[in-house]
């Protein structure tokens, strides 16, 4: 949120903009959740999944207001372990994906294959979930705890979420059906999976090594031409001994055909390894994280 005193018209669009990214967002996400989990009984994944399980339990508790009962503990944490910033822009996330819990009712596809059904909803939720951490916040729920697990006991995102998952799925086996959880286990692949090609896309980072006798060359018309900075690595040939630069530079995804031609045409011999990258925190290229 910007800072008080400093409201301008940019801050205003910017706020404007991140809420209808949640908003819309988190209409998707019930979508999923109210068309397909629910009607089929299957058992979801966060604080989504354990709303189901308890409404499964407790059929007359409303799974909006469980989810929000749910985030109220982990606020209360997240106040102090998570970055000001997400944390604000998390509060109207959580409050809008609860609303539309309770008022978004969709009439569930024809869909009788259950298979499919689990893939449409891994579909449609990784969408919606995508696109709301393409704002600047999130819906609540296990992106806050994920978060405050690796504040304090450097836990990684991603097996704090897996974590909490495999408990829910254990749970809905024991408790409910094993078919059930083998279904969600197949909506929770895809969901992770549109995830990422949704908040990445062909923006995904790149990291490129390219060794090559015309280095000097070749690192001038990346500056000049694809406008990213290089660092230069000192290397050694193991059989050879002989000593040679390393060119080092991080692009998106869409540039990476552009810098492949250009290393072709001045040194075809040249020897180029690209790899992903998970997170890149810089001036331009970077995607640091907003919490």
């Amino acid at each position: 949120m910007p800072k008080a005193g400093k409201i301008t018209l940019k801050s205003i669009g910017q706020i404007l903009w991140n809420l209808f990214l949640m908003t819309v967002g988190s209409i998707i996400c019930v979508v999923a959740v109210n068309a397909i989990l629910l009607p089929l009984q299957f058992f979801g994944a966060g604080f989504t999944g354990i709303s189901l399980l308890i409404h499964y339990f407790i059929p007359k508790a409303p799974i909006a207001v469980v989810y929000f009962l749910l985030n109220i503990p982990v606020y209360l944490l997240g106040w102090r372990y998570v970055g000001r910033r997400f944390f604000l822009y998390s509060i109207p996330g959580m409050i809008i994906y609860s609303v539309a819990l309770g008022f978004v009712n969709i009439q569930p596809p024809p869909i009788h294959d259950k298979i499919l059904a689990a893939i449409l909803a891994g579909i449609i939720m990784g969408i919606g979930s995508g696109i709301v951490l393409k704002s600047l916040g999130s819906a609540g729920g296990l992106d806050i705890l994920s978060v405050i697990f690796l504040r304090l006991f450097s836990v990684r995102l991603g097996t704090t979420i897996l974590a909490f998952n495999v408990v829910i799925l254990a749970a809905g086996a024991i408790f409910f059906s094993l078919e059930g959880a083998l279904y969600t286990l197949i909506y929770i692949f895809i969901n992770s999976h549109v995830v990422n090609l949704v908040v990445t896309g062909l923006s995904q980072r790149k990291a490129v090594l390219v060794i090559s006798s015309r280095w000097e060359e070749i690192s001038k018309e990346i500056m000049e031409k694809i406008h990213r900075g290089v660092t230069i690595l000192k290397g050694q040939g193991a059989y050879t001994s002989r000593e040679q630069n390393v060119l080092y530079t991080i692009i998106t995804f869409r540039e990476l055909a552009q810098l492949k031609k250009l290393v072709r045409d001045i040194d075809p011999e040249a020897l180029v390894v690209v790899n992903d990258t998970l997170e890149v925190m810089g001036h331009r290229i970077g995607n640091q994280p907003h919490w």
